[in-house]
């Protein structure tokens, strides 16, 4: 077959309908690196390219970026390599967010220069990046001349044009976002975007006048319904935003020094989002009132922003209107994914709840990683991450499905034929459902990344490789082999099985690119073009040689192990001194379930008792929660939020017994002050309420 870096030479006699199998195959040995796995996969395609640019949020440089923070690049990445393989040139932006009031500060605090400080935090994220295998074109950093430049050149322009004019500010201003707010905009007091405390501040500043184009991005949404996705962020920016009609945005700062000076009145730097957003087109060679560099004319407009939900209305709102001001294309998507959070909670360094990539690669490995962050972020609504659930994932998904799937064929093509692969041509009943899912998997894939579900999409490759397994326990190869005269069925078996697997490891390239590459070695092939991959028998029906000793792609552990070296690691790193930083890590770590140990005290600390549920509804700000009010005997009624809706209706509760935990500190779950928790048992992809339907109100549980 074209495109595969072996030449195969196979001679092959059928006697008594077996195969004989005489081979010779010379493989030419590639090191595999970015570039030719890249290559590679792209070889065969024969239509011209289109291009497709897209980008990431960049990172604040205010420290190490958590596994949440890292989300975002490797949602871009999995689609720009997805974008890759499908034929489009394709240009992957990423890189930091290096100005503002919170890097002023903390360089002060460290005894540094802010540039001294953003350096190092900058080398930071983009070891973080780096680490996941990134294919990004360029790390862009706001502190880079061509964009500090463009940036003052765009302030001017936007101020010669009369969008920006001066004035002074007195509102309320989130230092963690680095946003001015009005009161009509918080929620319960405090910043809509990340909850923390707001506070007034004036000063003088200039303004961009919003209003002047707010009806003609009303207009533009309304006529490109794929502009912002999901449509639940869509809704968002329109009913709580737009519609109400929008304020005049602040767009520099005089009570700081750290960010890109106004050229023409110095006392000012321009305000953060303005600088942030425009790295989009800057990192392009975008040049103000000037000609334009080629990538620029190539790629603008970006096909599709990557951003967390909660910087949705700086992306939709502030940067289409400030590319409306300076005459240019918007974006054609802009996708708000939901955040990964750690155990239920949003992550934050402050709240000391998070996960480091670096740690997870330690303890799994890189494309685990990738796995768990691609497979557990939802379109919509927020994913979860523990140490036991991506443990779960690995030890399942990666391990008993994938990595079982691949010994056991690639052993079996060993012990049985010395490594050789032929497709004899005995059929059986089997195997038109195993190529009708492999045959079919390519544009069911393809649909799920078109729509930003990538979830879905990879759990349509898994649910192939599921197939695959099936397929080997439907076939019962073990037993084919006890006949020599079914030496050509069991022959055929085994090509479907390395065919099959051919089209799933390829298409597994942009979610986990190594092992990807690792499952097509140990099958003697290489990832298949796109055009190959909506059919079957691809794997070269003249033969091909698996390797002679097949490699353990996952390896399942126990969390107690997992425990353990954690432990050792962060005793190593901190040089056997307990460093409050390293002390906090090792009681996360002890946090995981199934390894902490706790004594009787502490279990009788919690107050455990039974309520009934007298009455429940959903709440509208969450699609998660439900508000529960419950009867646990005594004389006012408890309120309390669950986040058990996607598994209960309100009347199937109501009316029921169940346990709840007194004594916690409450809480406020989207405006609802929750005051305890229910007692549920969380199997996976599914929660069970422990129901006590006999036990009075009231009853203590001990």
């Amino acid at each position: 077959m074209q495109g595969y870096q072996a030449q195969r030479l196979f001679l092959a006699n059928v006697e008594d309908g077996a195969c004989a199998h005489h081979l010779t195959i010379t493989i030419k040995s590639v090191p595999v690196t970015r570039q030719n796995r890249e290559e590679t996969m792209n070889q065969e395609i024969t239509h011209p390219k289109e291009t497709y640019y897209i980008t990431t949020a960049i990172a604040y440089t205010s420290g190490k970026p958590h596994i949440g923070n890292v989300s975002d690049p490797v949602v871009a990445d999995c689609l720009a390599r997805f974008k890759r393989m499908q034929g489009y040139e394709v240009r992957f932006q990423t890189g930091t967010d290096e100005h503002g009031k919170k890097n002023e500060q903390k360089a002060k605090a460290q005894g540094l220069s802010p540039k001294e400080f953003v350096d190092g935090t900058a080398a930071l994220v983009k070891e973080q990046f780096d680490l996941m295998n990134l294919s990004y074109d360029r790390f862009i950093r706001t502190t880079d001349e061509d964009h500090v430049r463009q940036v003052q050149k765009i302030f001017k322009r936007l101020y010669d044009q009369g969008d920006i004019y001066k004035g002074a500010y007195e509102g309320l201003y989130c230092d963690e976002c680095e946003s001015f707010l009005t009161e009509s905009q918080l929620v319960d007091g405090k910043c809509p975007d990340c909850g923390r405390e707001v506070h007034p501040e004036k000063e003088e500043a200039y303004f961009f006048k919003m209003s002047n184009y707010a009806q003609r991005l009303i207009d533009h949404i309304n006529a490109h319904p794929e502009f912002i996705q999901p449509v639940s962020r869509r809704n968002e920016m329109m009913n709580n935003f737009l519609l109400p009609g929008l304020q005049d945005l602040c767009v520099s700062r005089t009570s700081i020094q750290w960010g890109v000076p106004v050229d023409f009145d110095p006392q000012h730097v321009i305000y953060v989002w303005l600088d942030a957003l425009s790295n989009y087109i800057t990192g392009l060679g975008y040049n103000c009132g000037g000609e334009n560099g080629p990538l620029f004319d190539a790629y603008w407009p970006a096909d599709l922003h990557v951003i967390g939900k909660d910087i949705t209305r700086f992306h939709t709102i502030y940067w289409p209107i400030f590319l409306m001001a300076l005459g240019l294309p918007l974006p054609k998507q802009v996708f708000g994914h939901p955040w990964l959070l750690m155990d239920g909670s949003k992550m934050s360094k402050s709240a000391g709840n998070v996960i480091y990539a670096d740690d997870l690669v330690d303890m799994f490995d890189v494309d685990a990683v990738r796995y768990f962050i691609l497979r557990e972020l939802p379109f919509e609504n927020d994913g979860n991450i523990t140490w036991e659930a991506i443990n779960e994932r690995t030890n399942g998904d990666l391990a008993n499905v994938l990595g079982n799937l691949v010994n056991r064929t690639v052993s079996m093509i060993n012990k049985y034929f010395q490594g050789a692969v032929e497709n004899c041509g005995v059929t059986g009943p089997e195997d038109q459902e195993l190529e009708q899912a492999a045959a079919s998997c390519r544009d069911r894939v393809a649909e799920k990344m078109d729509q930003l579900r990538i979830a879905d999409a990879l759990g349509e490759i898994i649910a192939l490789f599921k197939r695959c397994n099936k397929y080997i326990d439907e076939t019962a190869p073990w037993l084919l082999a006890k006949d020599t005269f079914k030496y050509a069925r069991l022959s055929t078996v085994l090509y479907n099985l390395a065919d099959s697997i051919t089209i799933g490891a390829s298409l597994l390239f942009p979610f986990m690119p190594d092992t990807s590459v690792n499952i097509l070695r140990q099958l003697g092939t290489v990832p298949l073009p796109w055009s190959l991959l909506d059919r079957t028998h691809n794997y070269p029906t003249n033969g091909g040689k698996v390797t002679s000793t097949p490699e353990i792609l996952f390896q399942r552990q126990e969390l107690a192990d997992i425990q353990e070296r954690l432990n050792a690691k962060y005793a190593q790193e901190d040089g056997g001194n307990a460093s409050a930083e390293a002390q906090e890590r090792a009681r996360l770590g002890q946090e995981l379930q199934g390894i902490a140990k706790i004594g009787i005290d502490a279990f009788a600390a919690a107050d455990l008792r039974v309520a009934k549920i007298v009455d429940c509804q959903p709440v509208k700000r969450a699609k998660k929660l439900l508000c529960l009010t419950l009867d646990d005997g005594t004389d006012s009624p408890r309120t309390v939020a669950s986040g058990i809706a996607p598994w209960y209706k309100p009347q199937e509760l109501t009316g029921r017994h169940v346990i709840v935990v007194s004594n916690l500190k409450p809480a406020k779950l989207c405006g609802i002050e929750s005051q305890g928790m229910i007692l549920a048992a969380d199997a996976g992809e599914d929660v069970k309420v422990i129901f006590v339907d006999d036990i009075p109100a009231g009853s203590k549980v001990r």
